[in-house]
């Protein structure tokens, strides 16, 4: 087995959105939560994925396994105005970082880690978000990134 890494295009969008699901489904019951039936997310990730795509707003990395894709990555870059630590205002929010089961421990997700956050890099960010999966917290650390007591939310 060879894993070779390309960049997300509008041609993947319709695998991606399966993969996402899956992703998120597999997150969702591993806390105990029950995935709602009566949303279309599909729909949603592929006007998001359409338009974020478009405007340079949102970048993926691909790791495939001959024709399968077996892991996924995403930043989206947002704005804000500057601050003392990020003088341009520019985020990466990272999302959608999965890796199939049978793929995992073979340093896939470290490496798609590592391309997203240079292309957020390139893209001027001074900094990169994720709100990390109980997963995912190990990788994120191992790379770099660091607890910020500050993060709040508010849901609609």
């Amino acid at each position: 087995m060879e894993i070779t890494y390309k960049k997300f295009t509008e041609a993947d969008i319709e695998t991606c959105i399966a993969l996402r699901i899956k992703q998120l489904t597999e997150e969702y019951t591993a806390e105990g939560r029950k995935v709602p039936e009566d949303i279309d997310l599909a729909s949603a990730l592929r006007d998001f994925y359409k338009r974020h795509l478009a405007d340079g707003t949102f970048v993926s990395w691909l790791a495939m396994d001959g024709d399968r894709i077996v892991g996924t990555s995403g930043m989206t870059f947002v704005e804000k105005p500057p601050y003392f630590s990020c003088l341009t205002g520019r985020l990466g929010l990272l999302s959608s970082m999965y890796t199939d089961p049978d793929y995992r421990r073979m340093g896939i997700a470290r490496e798609l880690l590592h391309r997203v956050v240079e292309e957020a890099r390139e893209y001027g960010c001074g900094a990169v978000h994720i709100t990390a999966s109980d997963m995912g917290v190990k990788l994120y650390t191992a790379y770099g990134f660091e607890h910020n007591g500050n993060f709040m939310q508010y849901r609609f």
